[in-house]
């Protein structure tokens, strides 16, 4: 099956770089481009596209807002996944872009094996960022930012097991860490984190992340 993108960007050269890398690949289709947040939302919702790229920093409507508006949805249509580009790998916006239901972010600068991966890993429903990165990131902004110190709806749905991985999750480990931390195989834990999900509504680890921290149920620096 082919992955169809959208590229959202206010730079037509970074456009045009990201169409000529991706329109070689077999399984990549590139269905439109944006020049601003405004034209990305209603071109998600017209294209229908598996995977927007979407540049932060854009003008009427920047990317975070418009990130948010397409994994909304509005018509009961499939909803796009949001890849971020941001210049910096710490971009004080990217916490926001996630909260806000982004999948992921990938800088600018980053290879061309390193673009294709992150589309083909979004596009496959799953986060793009490592954990232990996501959990970085997620970190540093939540010291500075008030949290909403409310359960997350769901929260009492989840036995006493994937609570615990709940928590293991927002800490940054892997699958195979929780795995061997609690001392069962991949798989289970794999079943494990599809239930939290589920209960939680989330569409994936990086947004567990998010919720955890949030709600305070994991607060920085907890080990």
């Amino acid at each position: 099956m082919s992955i169809d993108v959208l590229i959202a960007d206010d730079q037509a050269l970074m456009r045009a770089g990201f169409r000529l890398v991706l329109e070689v690949e077999d399984d990549i289709t590139v269905v439109g481009e944006a020049a601003n947040g405004e034209q990305a939302v209603h071109s998600a919702q017209r294209l229908e596209p598996d995977v927007v790229l979407m540049d932060i920093r854009m003008p009427e409507l920047d990317g975070i807002a418009a990130t948010r508006q397409i994994v909304q949805g509005g018509d009961g249509g499939p909803t796009a996944r949001v890849l971020i580009l941001t210049t910096f790998d710490l971009d004080e916006y990217v916490y926001d872009a996630l909260a806000a239901g982004a999948s992921g972010f990938l800088l600018k600068d980053s290879s061309t094996e390193e673009l294709l991966t992150a589309i083909r890993v979004v596009a496959g429903g799953e986060a793009l960022l490592a954990p232990s990165v996501t959990s970085r990131l997620i970190e540093q902004f939540a010291r500075t930012r008030p949290r909403h110190r409310e359960a997350p709806p769901g929260l009492d749905e989840l036995t006493a097991r994937e609570l615990e991985v709940f928590k293991l999750i927002a800490r940054g480990m892997s699958n195979a860490e929780i795995a061997a931390s609690l001392v069962v195989s991949d798989s289970t834990i794999k079943t494990h984190v599809a239930h939290v999900l589920g209960k939680l509504g989330l569409r994936d680890r990086v947004h567990a992340v998010v919720l955890a921290y949030e709600s305070g149920l994991v607060s920085p620096g907890d080990a």
